[in-house]
């Protein structure tokens, strides 16, 4: 008997459990919706409601990309087999790309521009593209851990951060003296700042870690410390106030840059205060009111340089809501806008005209294919992600995310993001 009411007692929970399953993962669902990561250049409420509902293509491409990482090699600046000037190899260090031996002396030096044109030598030291890999492998594994709880994806993620900036023996130091040297000229120079723009994909990452085991509060507060002393020499050395100072899409990417690091390290004021110096300091002075840029367009890559122009606008456009500035509507006394800009390039992406200006490598109207995605969110306009779709490519990620990030945006009937 006794064997009996055990049997039935285990049935009625096995029953309620059953029956409550259903009600367990809606709560689930919106528990997650409800918890957004903070995330600087991707909507952080628009990724906790595409996890909660668990959209299988997104889902498929964010884990083919944290896979691919999963596989790759932790990269430091010691893999390099050059010694920066400074002795030290834990400095970060590359060469300027577009320069190039001088034929006219024997020594070929002072090295010589040709711009547009890649110069394989730059190639042959090795920091500039281990940091890239590492910046890109980093956000693939926290995007691959923030979407399906794979805690393996965060230990690697750890691992690839560990190795790059806090482990002694592989760590980089926090500044970038010797970046985008020119070989008989000098060390290193201000516009070297640009090889460091995916540190805001860091950022982004590390706000996609949180929660996980592999990636502690000591770990966070070390990088915090290091992104507090880099942030330091970005905003008060000699290279770093030289590329605040330039004018055309090396200012662009160090105001993104700056921006996500501040807002990391909670400096929102500062934030606030570079998003408003953009209006004038950036919009005002490179774009025209037709929507031309004429410092990219004078460069041999014209059209490539106009659009990656334009999405660094974009991204310190996102990064700027945070601290309350608006800079999509933006619009200067003389006219430009970064809206205007955008339409200015679209019908020459889609083939109505034809680009007139120097492209050296071939004309490519892919490269207007993120920031026609990234408009099409903050403008919420249909034309945009139509003409993106038709410059579509690879089914990655992020240009699924924005994809659905329009959706969702144009449905709400909101204005553009946060």
């Amino acid at each position: 008997m006794r064997t009996l009411n055990l049997l039935n007692s285990l049935g009625r929970t096995i029953a309620a459990a059953v029956l409550a399953a259903p009600l367990l993962a809606s709560a689930q669902t919106a528990a997650n919706a409800a918890v957004p990561p903070h995330t600087i250049l991707m909507d952080g409420a628009f990724l906790a409601q595409v996890k909660a509902e668990a959209d299988p293509a997104i889902l498929r491409a964010v884990r083919a990309e944290a896979d691919a990482a999963m596989k790759a090699a932790p990269t430091s600046v010691m893999d390099k087999r050059e010694t920066p000037p400074s002795g030290d190899k834990h400095d970060y260090m590359s060469l300027a790309p577009y320069w190039w031996p001088n034929p006219a002396t024997p020594n070929h030096l002072p090295y010589i521009r040709k711009d547009g044109q890649h110069n394989p030598e730059a190639s042959a030291v090795e920091d500039h593209e281990n940091l890239f890999t590492m910046e890109k492998n980093v956000h693939a594994l926290a995007l691959g851990y923030f979407f399906t709880g794979d805690e393996a994806y965060a230990k690697r993620a750890s691992l690839l951060l560990h190795v790059w900036f806090l482990d002694a023996a592989t760590r980089m130091n926090p500044d970038l003296r010797f970046a985008q040297a020119i070989l008989g000229v000098n060390q290193g120079r201000g516009i070297g700042v640009l090889d460091a723009r995916g540190f805001a994909e860091v950022v982004d990452g590390l706000a996609l870690l949180a929660g996980s085991t592999s990636w502690t509060a000591a770990d966070d507060q070390a990088l915090h410390g290091w992104f507090d002393k880099y942030f330091t020499w970005l905003t008060t050395s000699d290279n770093g106030k030289d590329e605040a100072s330039q004018k055309n899409n090396h200012g662009n990417w160090y105001d993104v840059q700056a921006g996500a690091i501040a807002l990391y390290l909670g400096k929102t004021q500062f934030v606030r205060e570079l998003a408003e110096t953009a209006k004038t300091k950036r919009i005002g002075v490179q774009i025209e009111a037709d929507g031309q840029q004429p410092f990219e367009e004078a460069r041999t890559k014209s059209f490539g340089y106009c659009a990656f122009s334009l999405e660094a606008l974009m991204k310190l456009a996102t990064l700027s809501q945070i601290a309350g500035v608006d800079l999509w509507s933006y619009k200067s006394r003389r006219g430009g806008s970064i809206q205007g800009a955008l339409d200015y390039l679209l019908p020459y992406a889609l083939k109505q005209k034809q680009w007139q200006h120097e492209t050296i490598t071939g004309f490519s109207p892919t490269e207007l294919r993120e920031p026609l995605l990234l408009a099409a969110v903050a403008y919420r306009a249909p034309n945009y992600e139509t003409a993106a779709r038709s410059l579509k490519g690879n089914d990655d990620a992020r240009s699924l995310l924005l994809e659905r990030e329009f959706v969702e945006t144009a449905k709400s009937g909101a204005t553009g993001r946060r």
